[in-house]
């Protein structure tokens, strides 16, 4: 017999909440303000300013699409090379940089979001990167900025722990955490939010395997991690904003390098 349990989150993969949505009764048709795009940085938060495309190397991202999307696998190994801010900026315009804004709370991005909502909020913990120091990082993608949140002891022992020992995180240049933030979704939606916010998770994570073959690095998609560990090492409270999604990023290694 078919275990129920599998029967009912089965469900979340259908489109039958539709159906039974009133949408006359969502935040945006009652009228009510819409979530800002960004979490602010606070006043005093140091802040690094990202290199825009106008300002990258003309080589910059130009491997032929159908190259990178030929070479694209998960890489769980890295050399112990740096990444540099132009290719981290690279790598933060291509997941989630804005292209334009559309109104209050609604942006185009260089990746597709349902309703353009984008409920995503990407932290970094950053191990080495030139120019920066290790600790945990926010996006600014309105600033296309970085801000520092704070300083993490023992952050690869910390990331391991909280990816259930999956070593390669704490080893990365950089570990992509995109957290939710479902009420930006949930405003125009309501329940029929939290599928589309998977699927964009998918979308970003893409964008960024395929910029990530384009500056000669690798990542390796993650979704096993300890939800409460993970959120406590972000700072974020679990229930209006924790974490879905992890990427660690490192320059590509040779075979049996870790």
């Amino acid at each position: 017999m078919r275990d129920d349990r599998l029967r009912a989150h089965r469900l979340f993969l259908t489109d039958h909440l539709r159906k039974q949505t009133d949408f006359s009764r969502t935040a945006q048709n009652l009228g009510l303000t819409p979530p800002p795009v960004q979490i602010p940085a606070p006043l005093e938060a140091r802040k690094v300013t990202l290199s825009t495309p106008d300002q990258w190397p003309d080589a910059m991202g130009r491997t032929p699409l159908i190259e990178a999307i030929a070479q694209r696998e998960s890489r769980r190994r890295y050399s112990g090379e740096e990444l540099n801010l132009v290719e981290l900026s690279f790598l933060l315009w291509a997941t989630q940089g804005i292209r334009k804004m559309l109104g209050q709370g609604t942006a185009l991005r260089t990746v597709p979001s349902a309703g353009a909502r984008h409920s995503f909020e990407t932290y970094l913990f950053i191990n080495r990167v030139v120019d920066l120091a290790p600790g945990l990082y926010r996006y600014l993608p309105l600033d296309h900025a970085l801000v520092h949140v704070r300083e993490v002891p023992d952050m690869e022992s910390s990331l391991t722990r909280a990816a259930y020992g999956q070593k390669f995180l704490g080893r990365a240049a950089v570990t992509f955490v995109w957290a939710c933030i479902p009420e930006r979704m949930e405003w125009r939606y309501g329940l029929t939010a939290h599928r589309v916010i998977l699927l964009d998770a998918g979308h970003v994570c893409q964008n960024l395997y395929l910029a990530c073959e384009a500056v000669g690095a690798g990542t390796c998609a993650v979704a096993a991690y300890d939800q409460e560990e993970m959120d406590h090492l972000l700072g974020v409270d679990g229930e209006e904003e924790f974490a879905v999604y992890l990427a660690p990023v490192g320059k590509k290694g040779a075979r049996g390098e870790e």
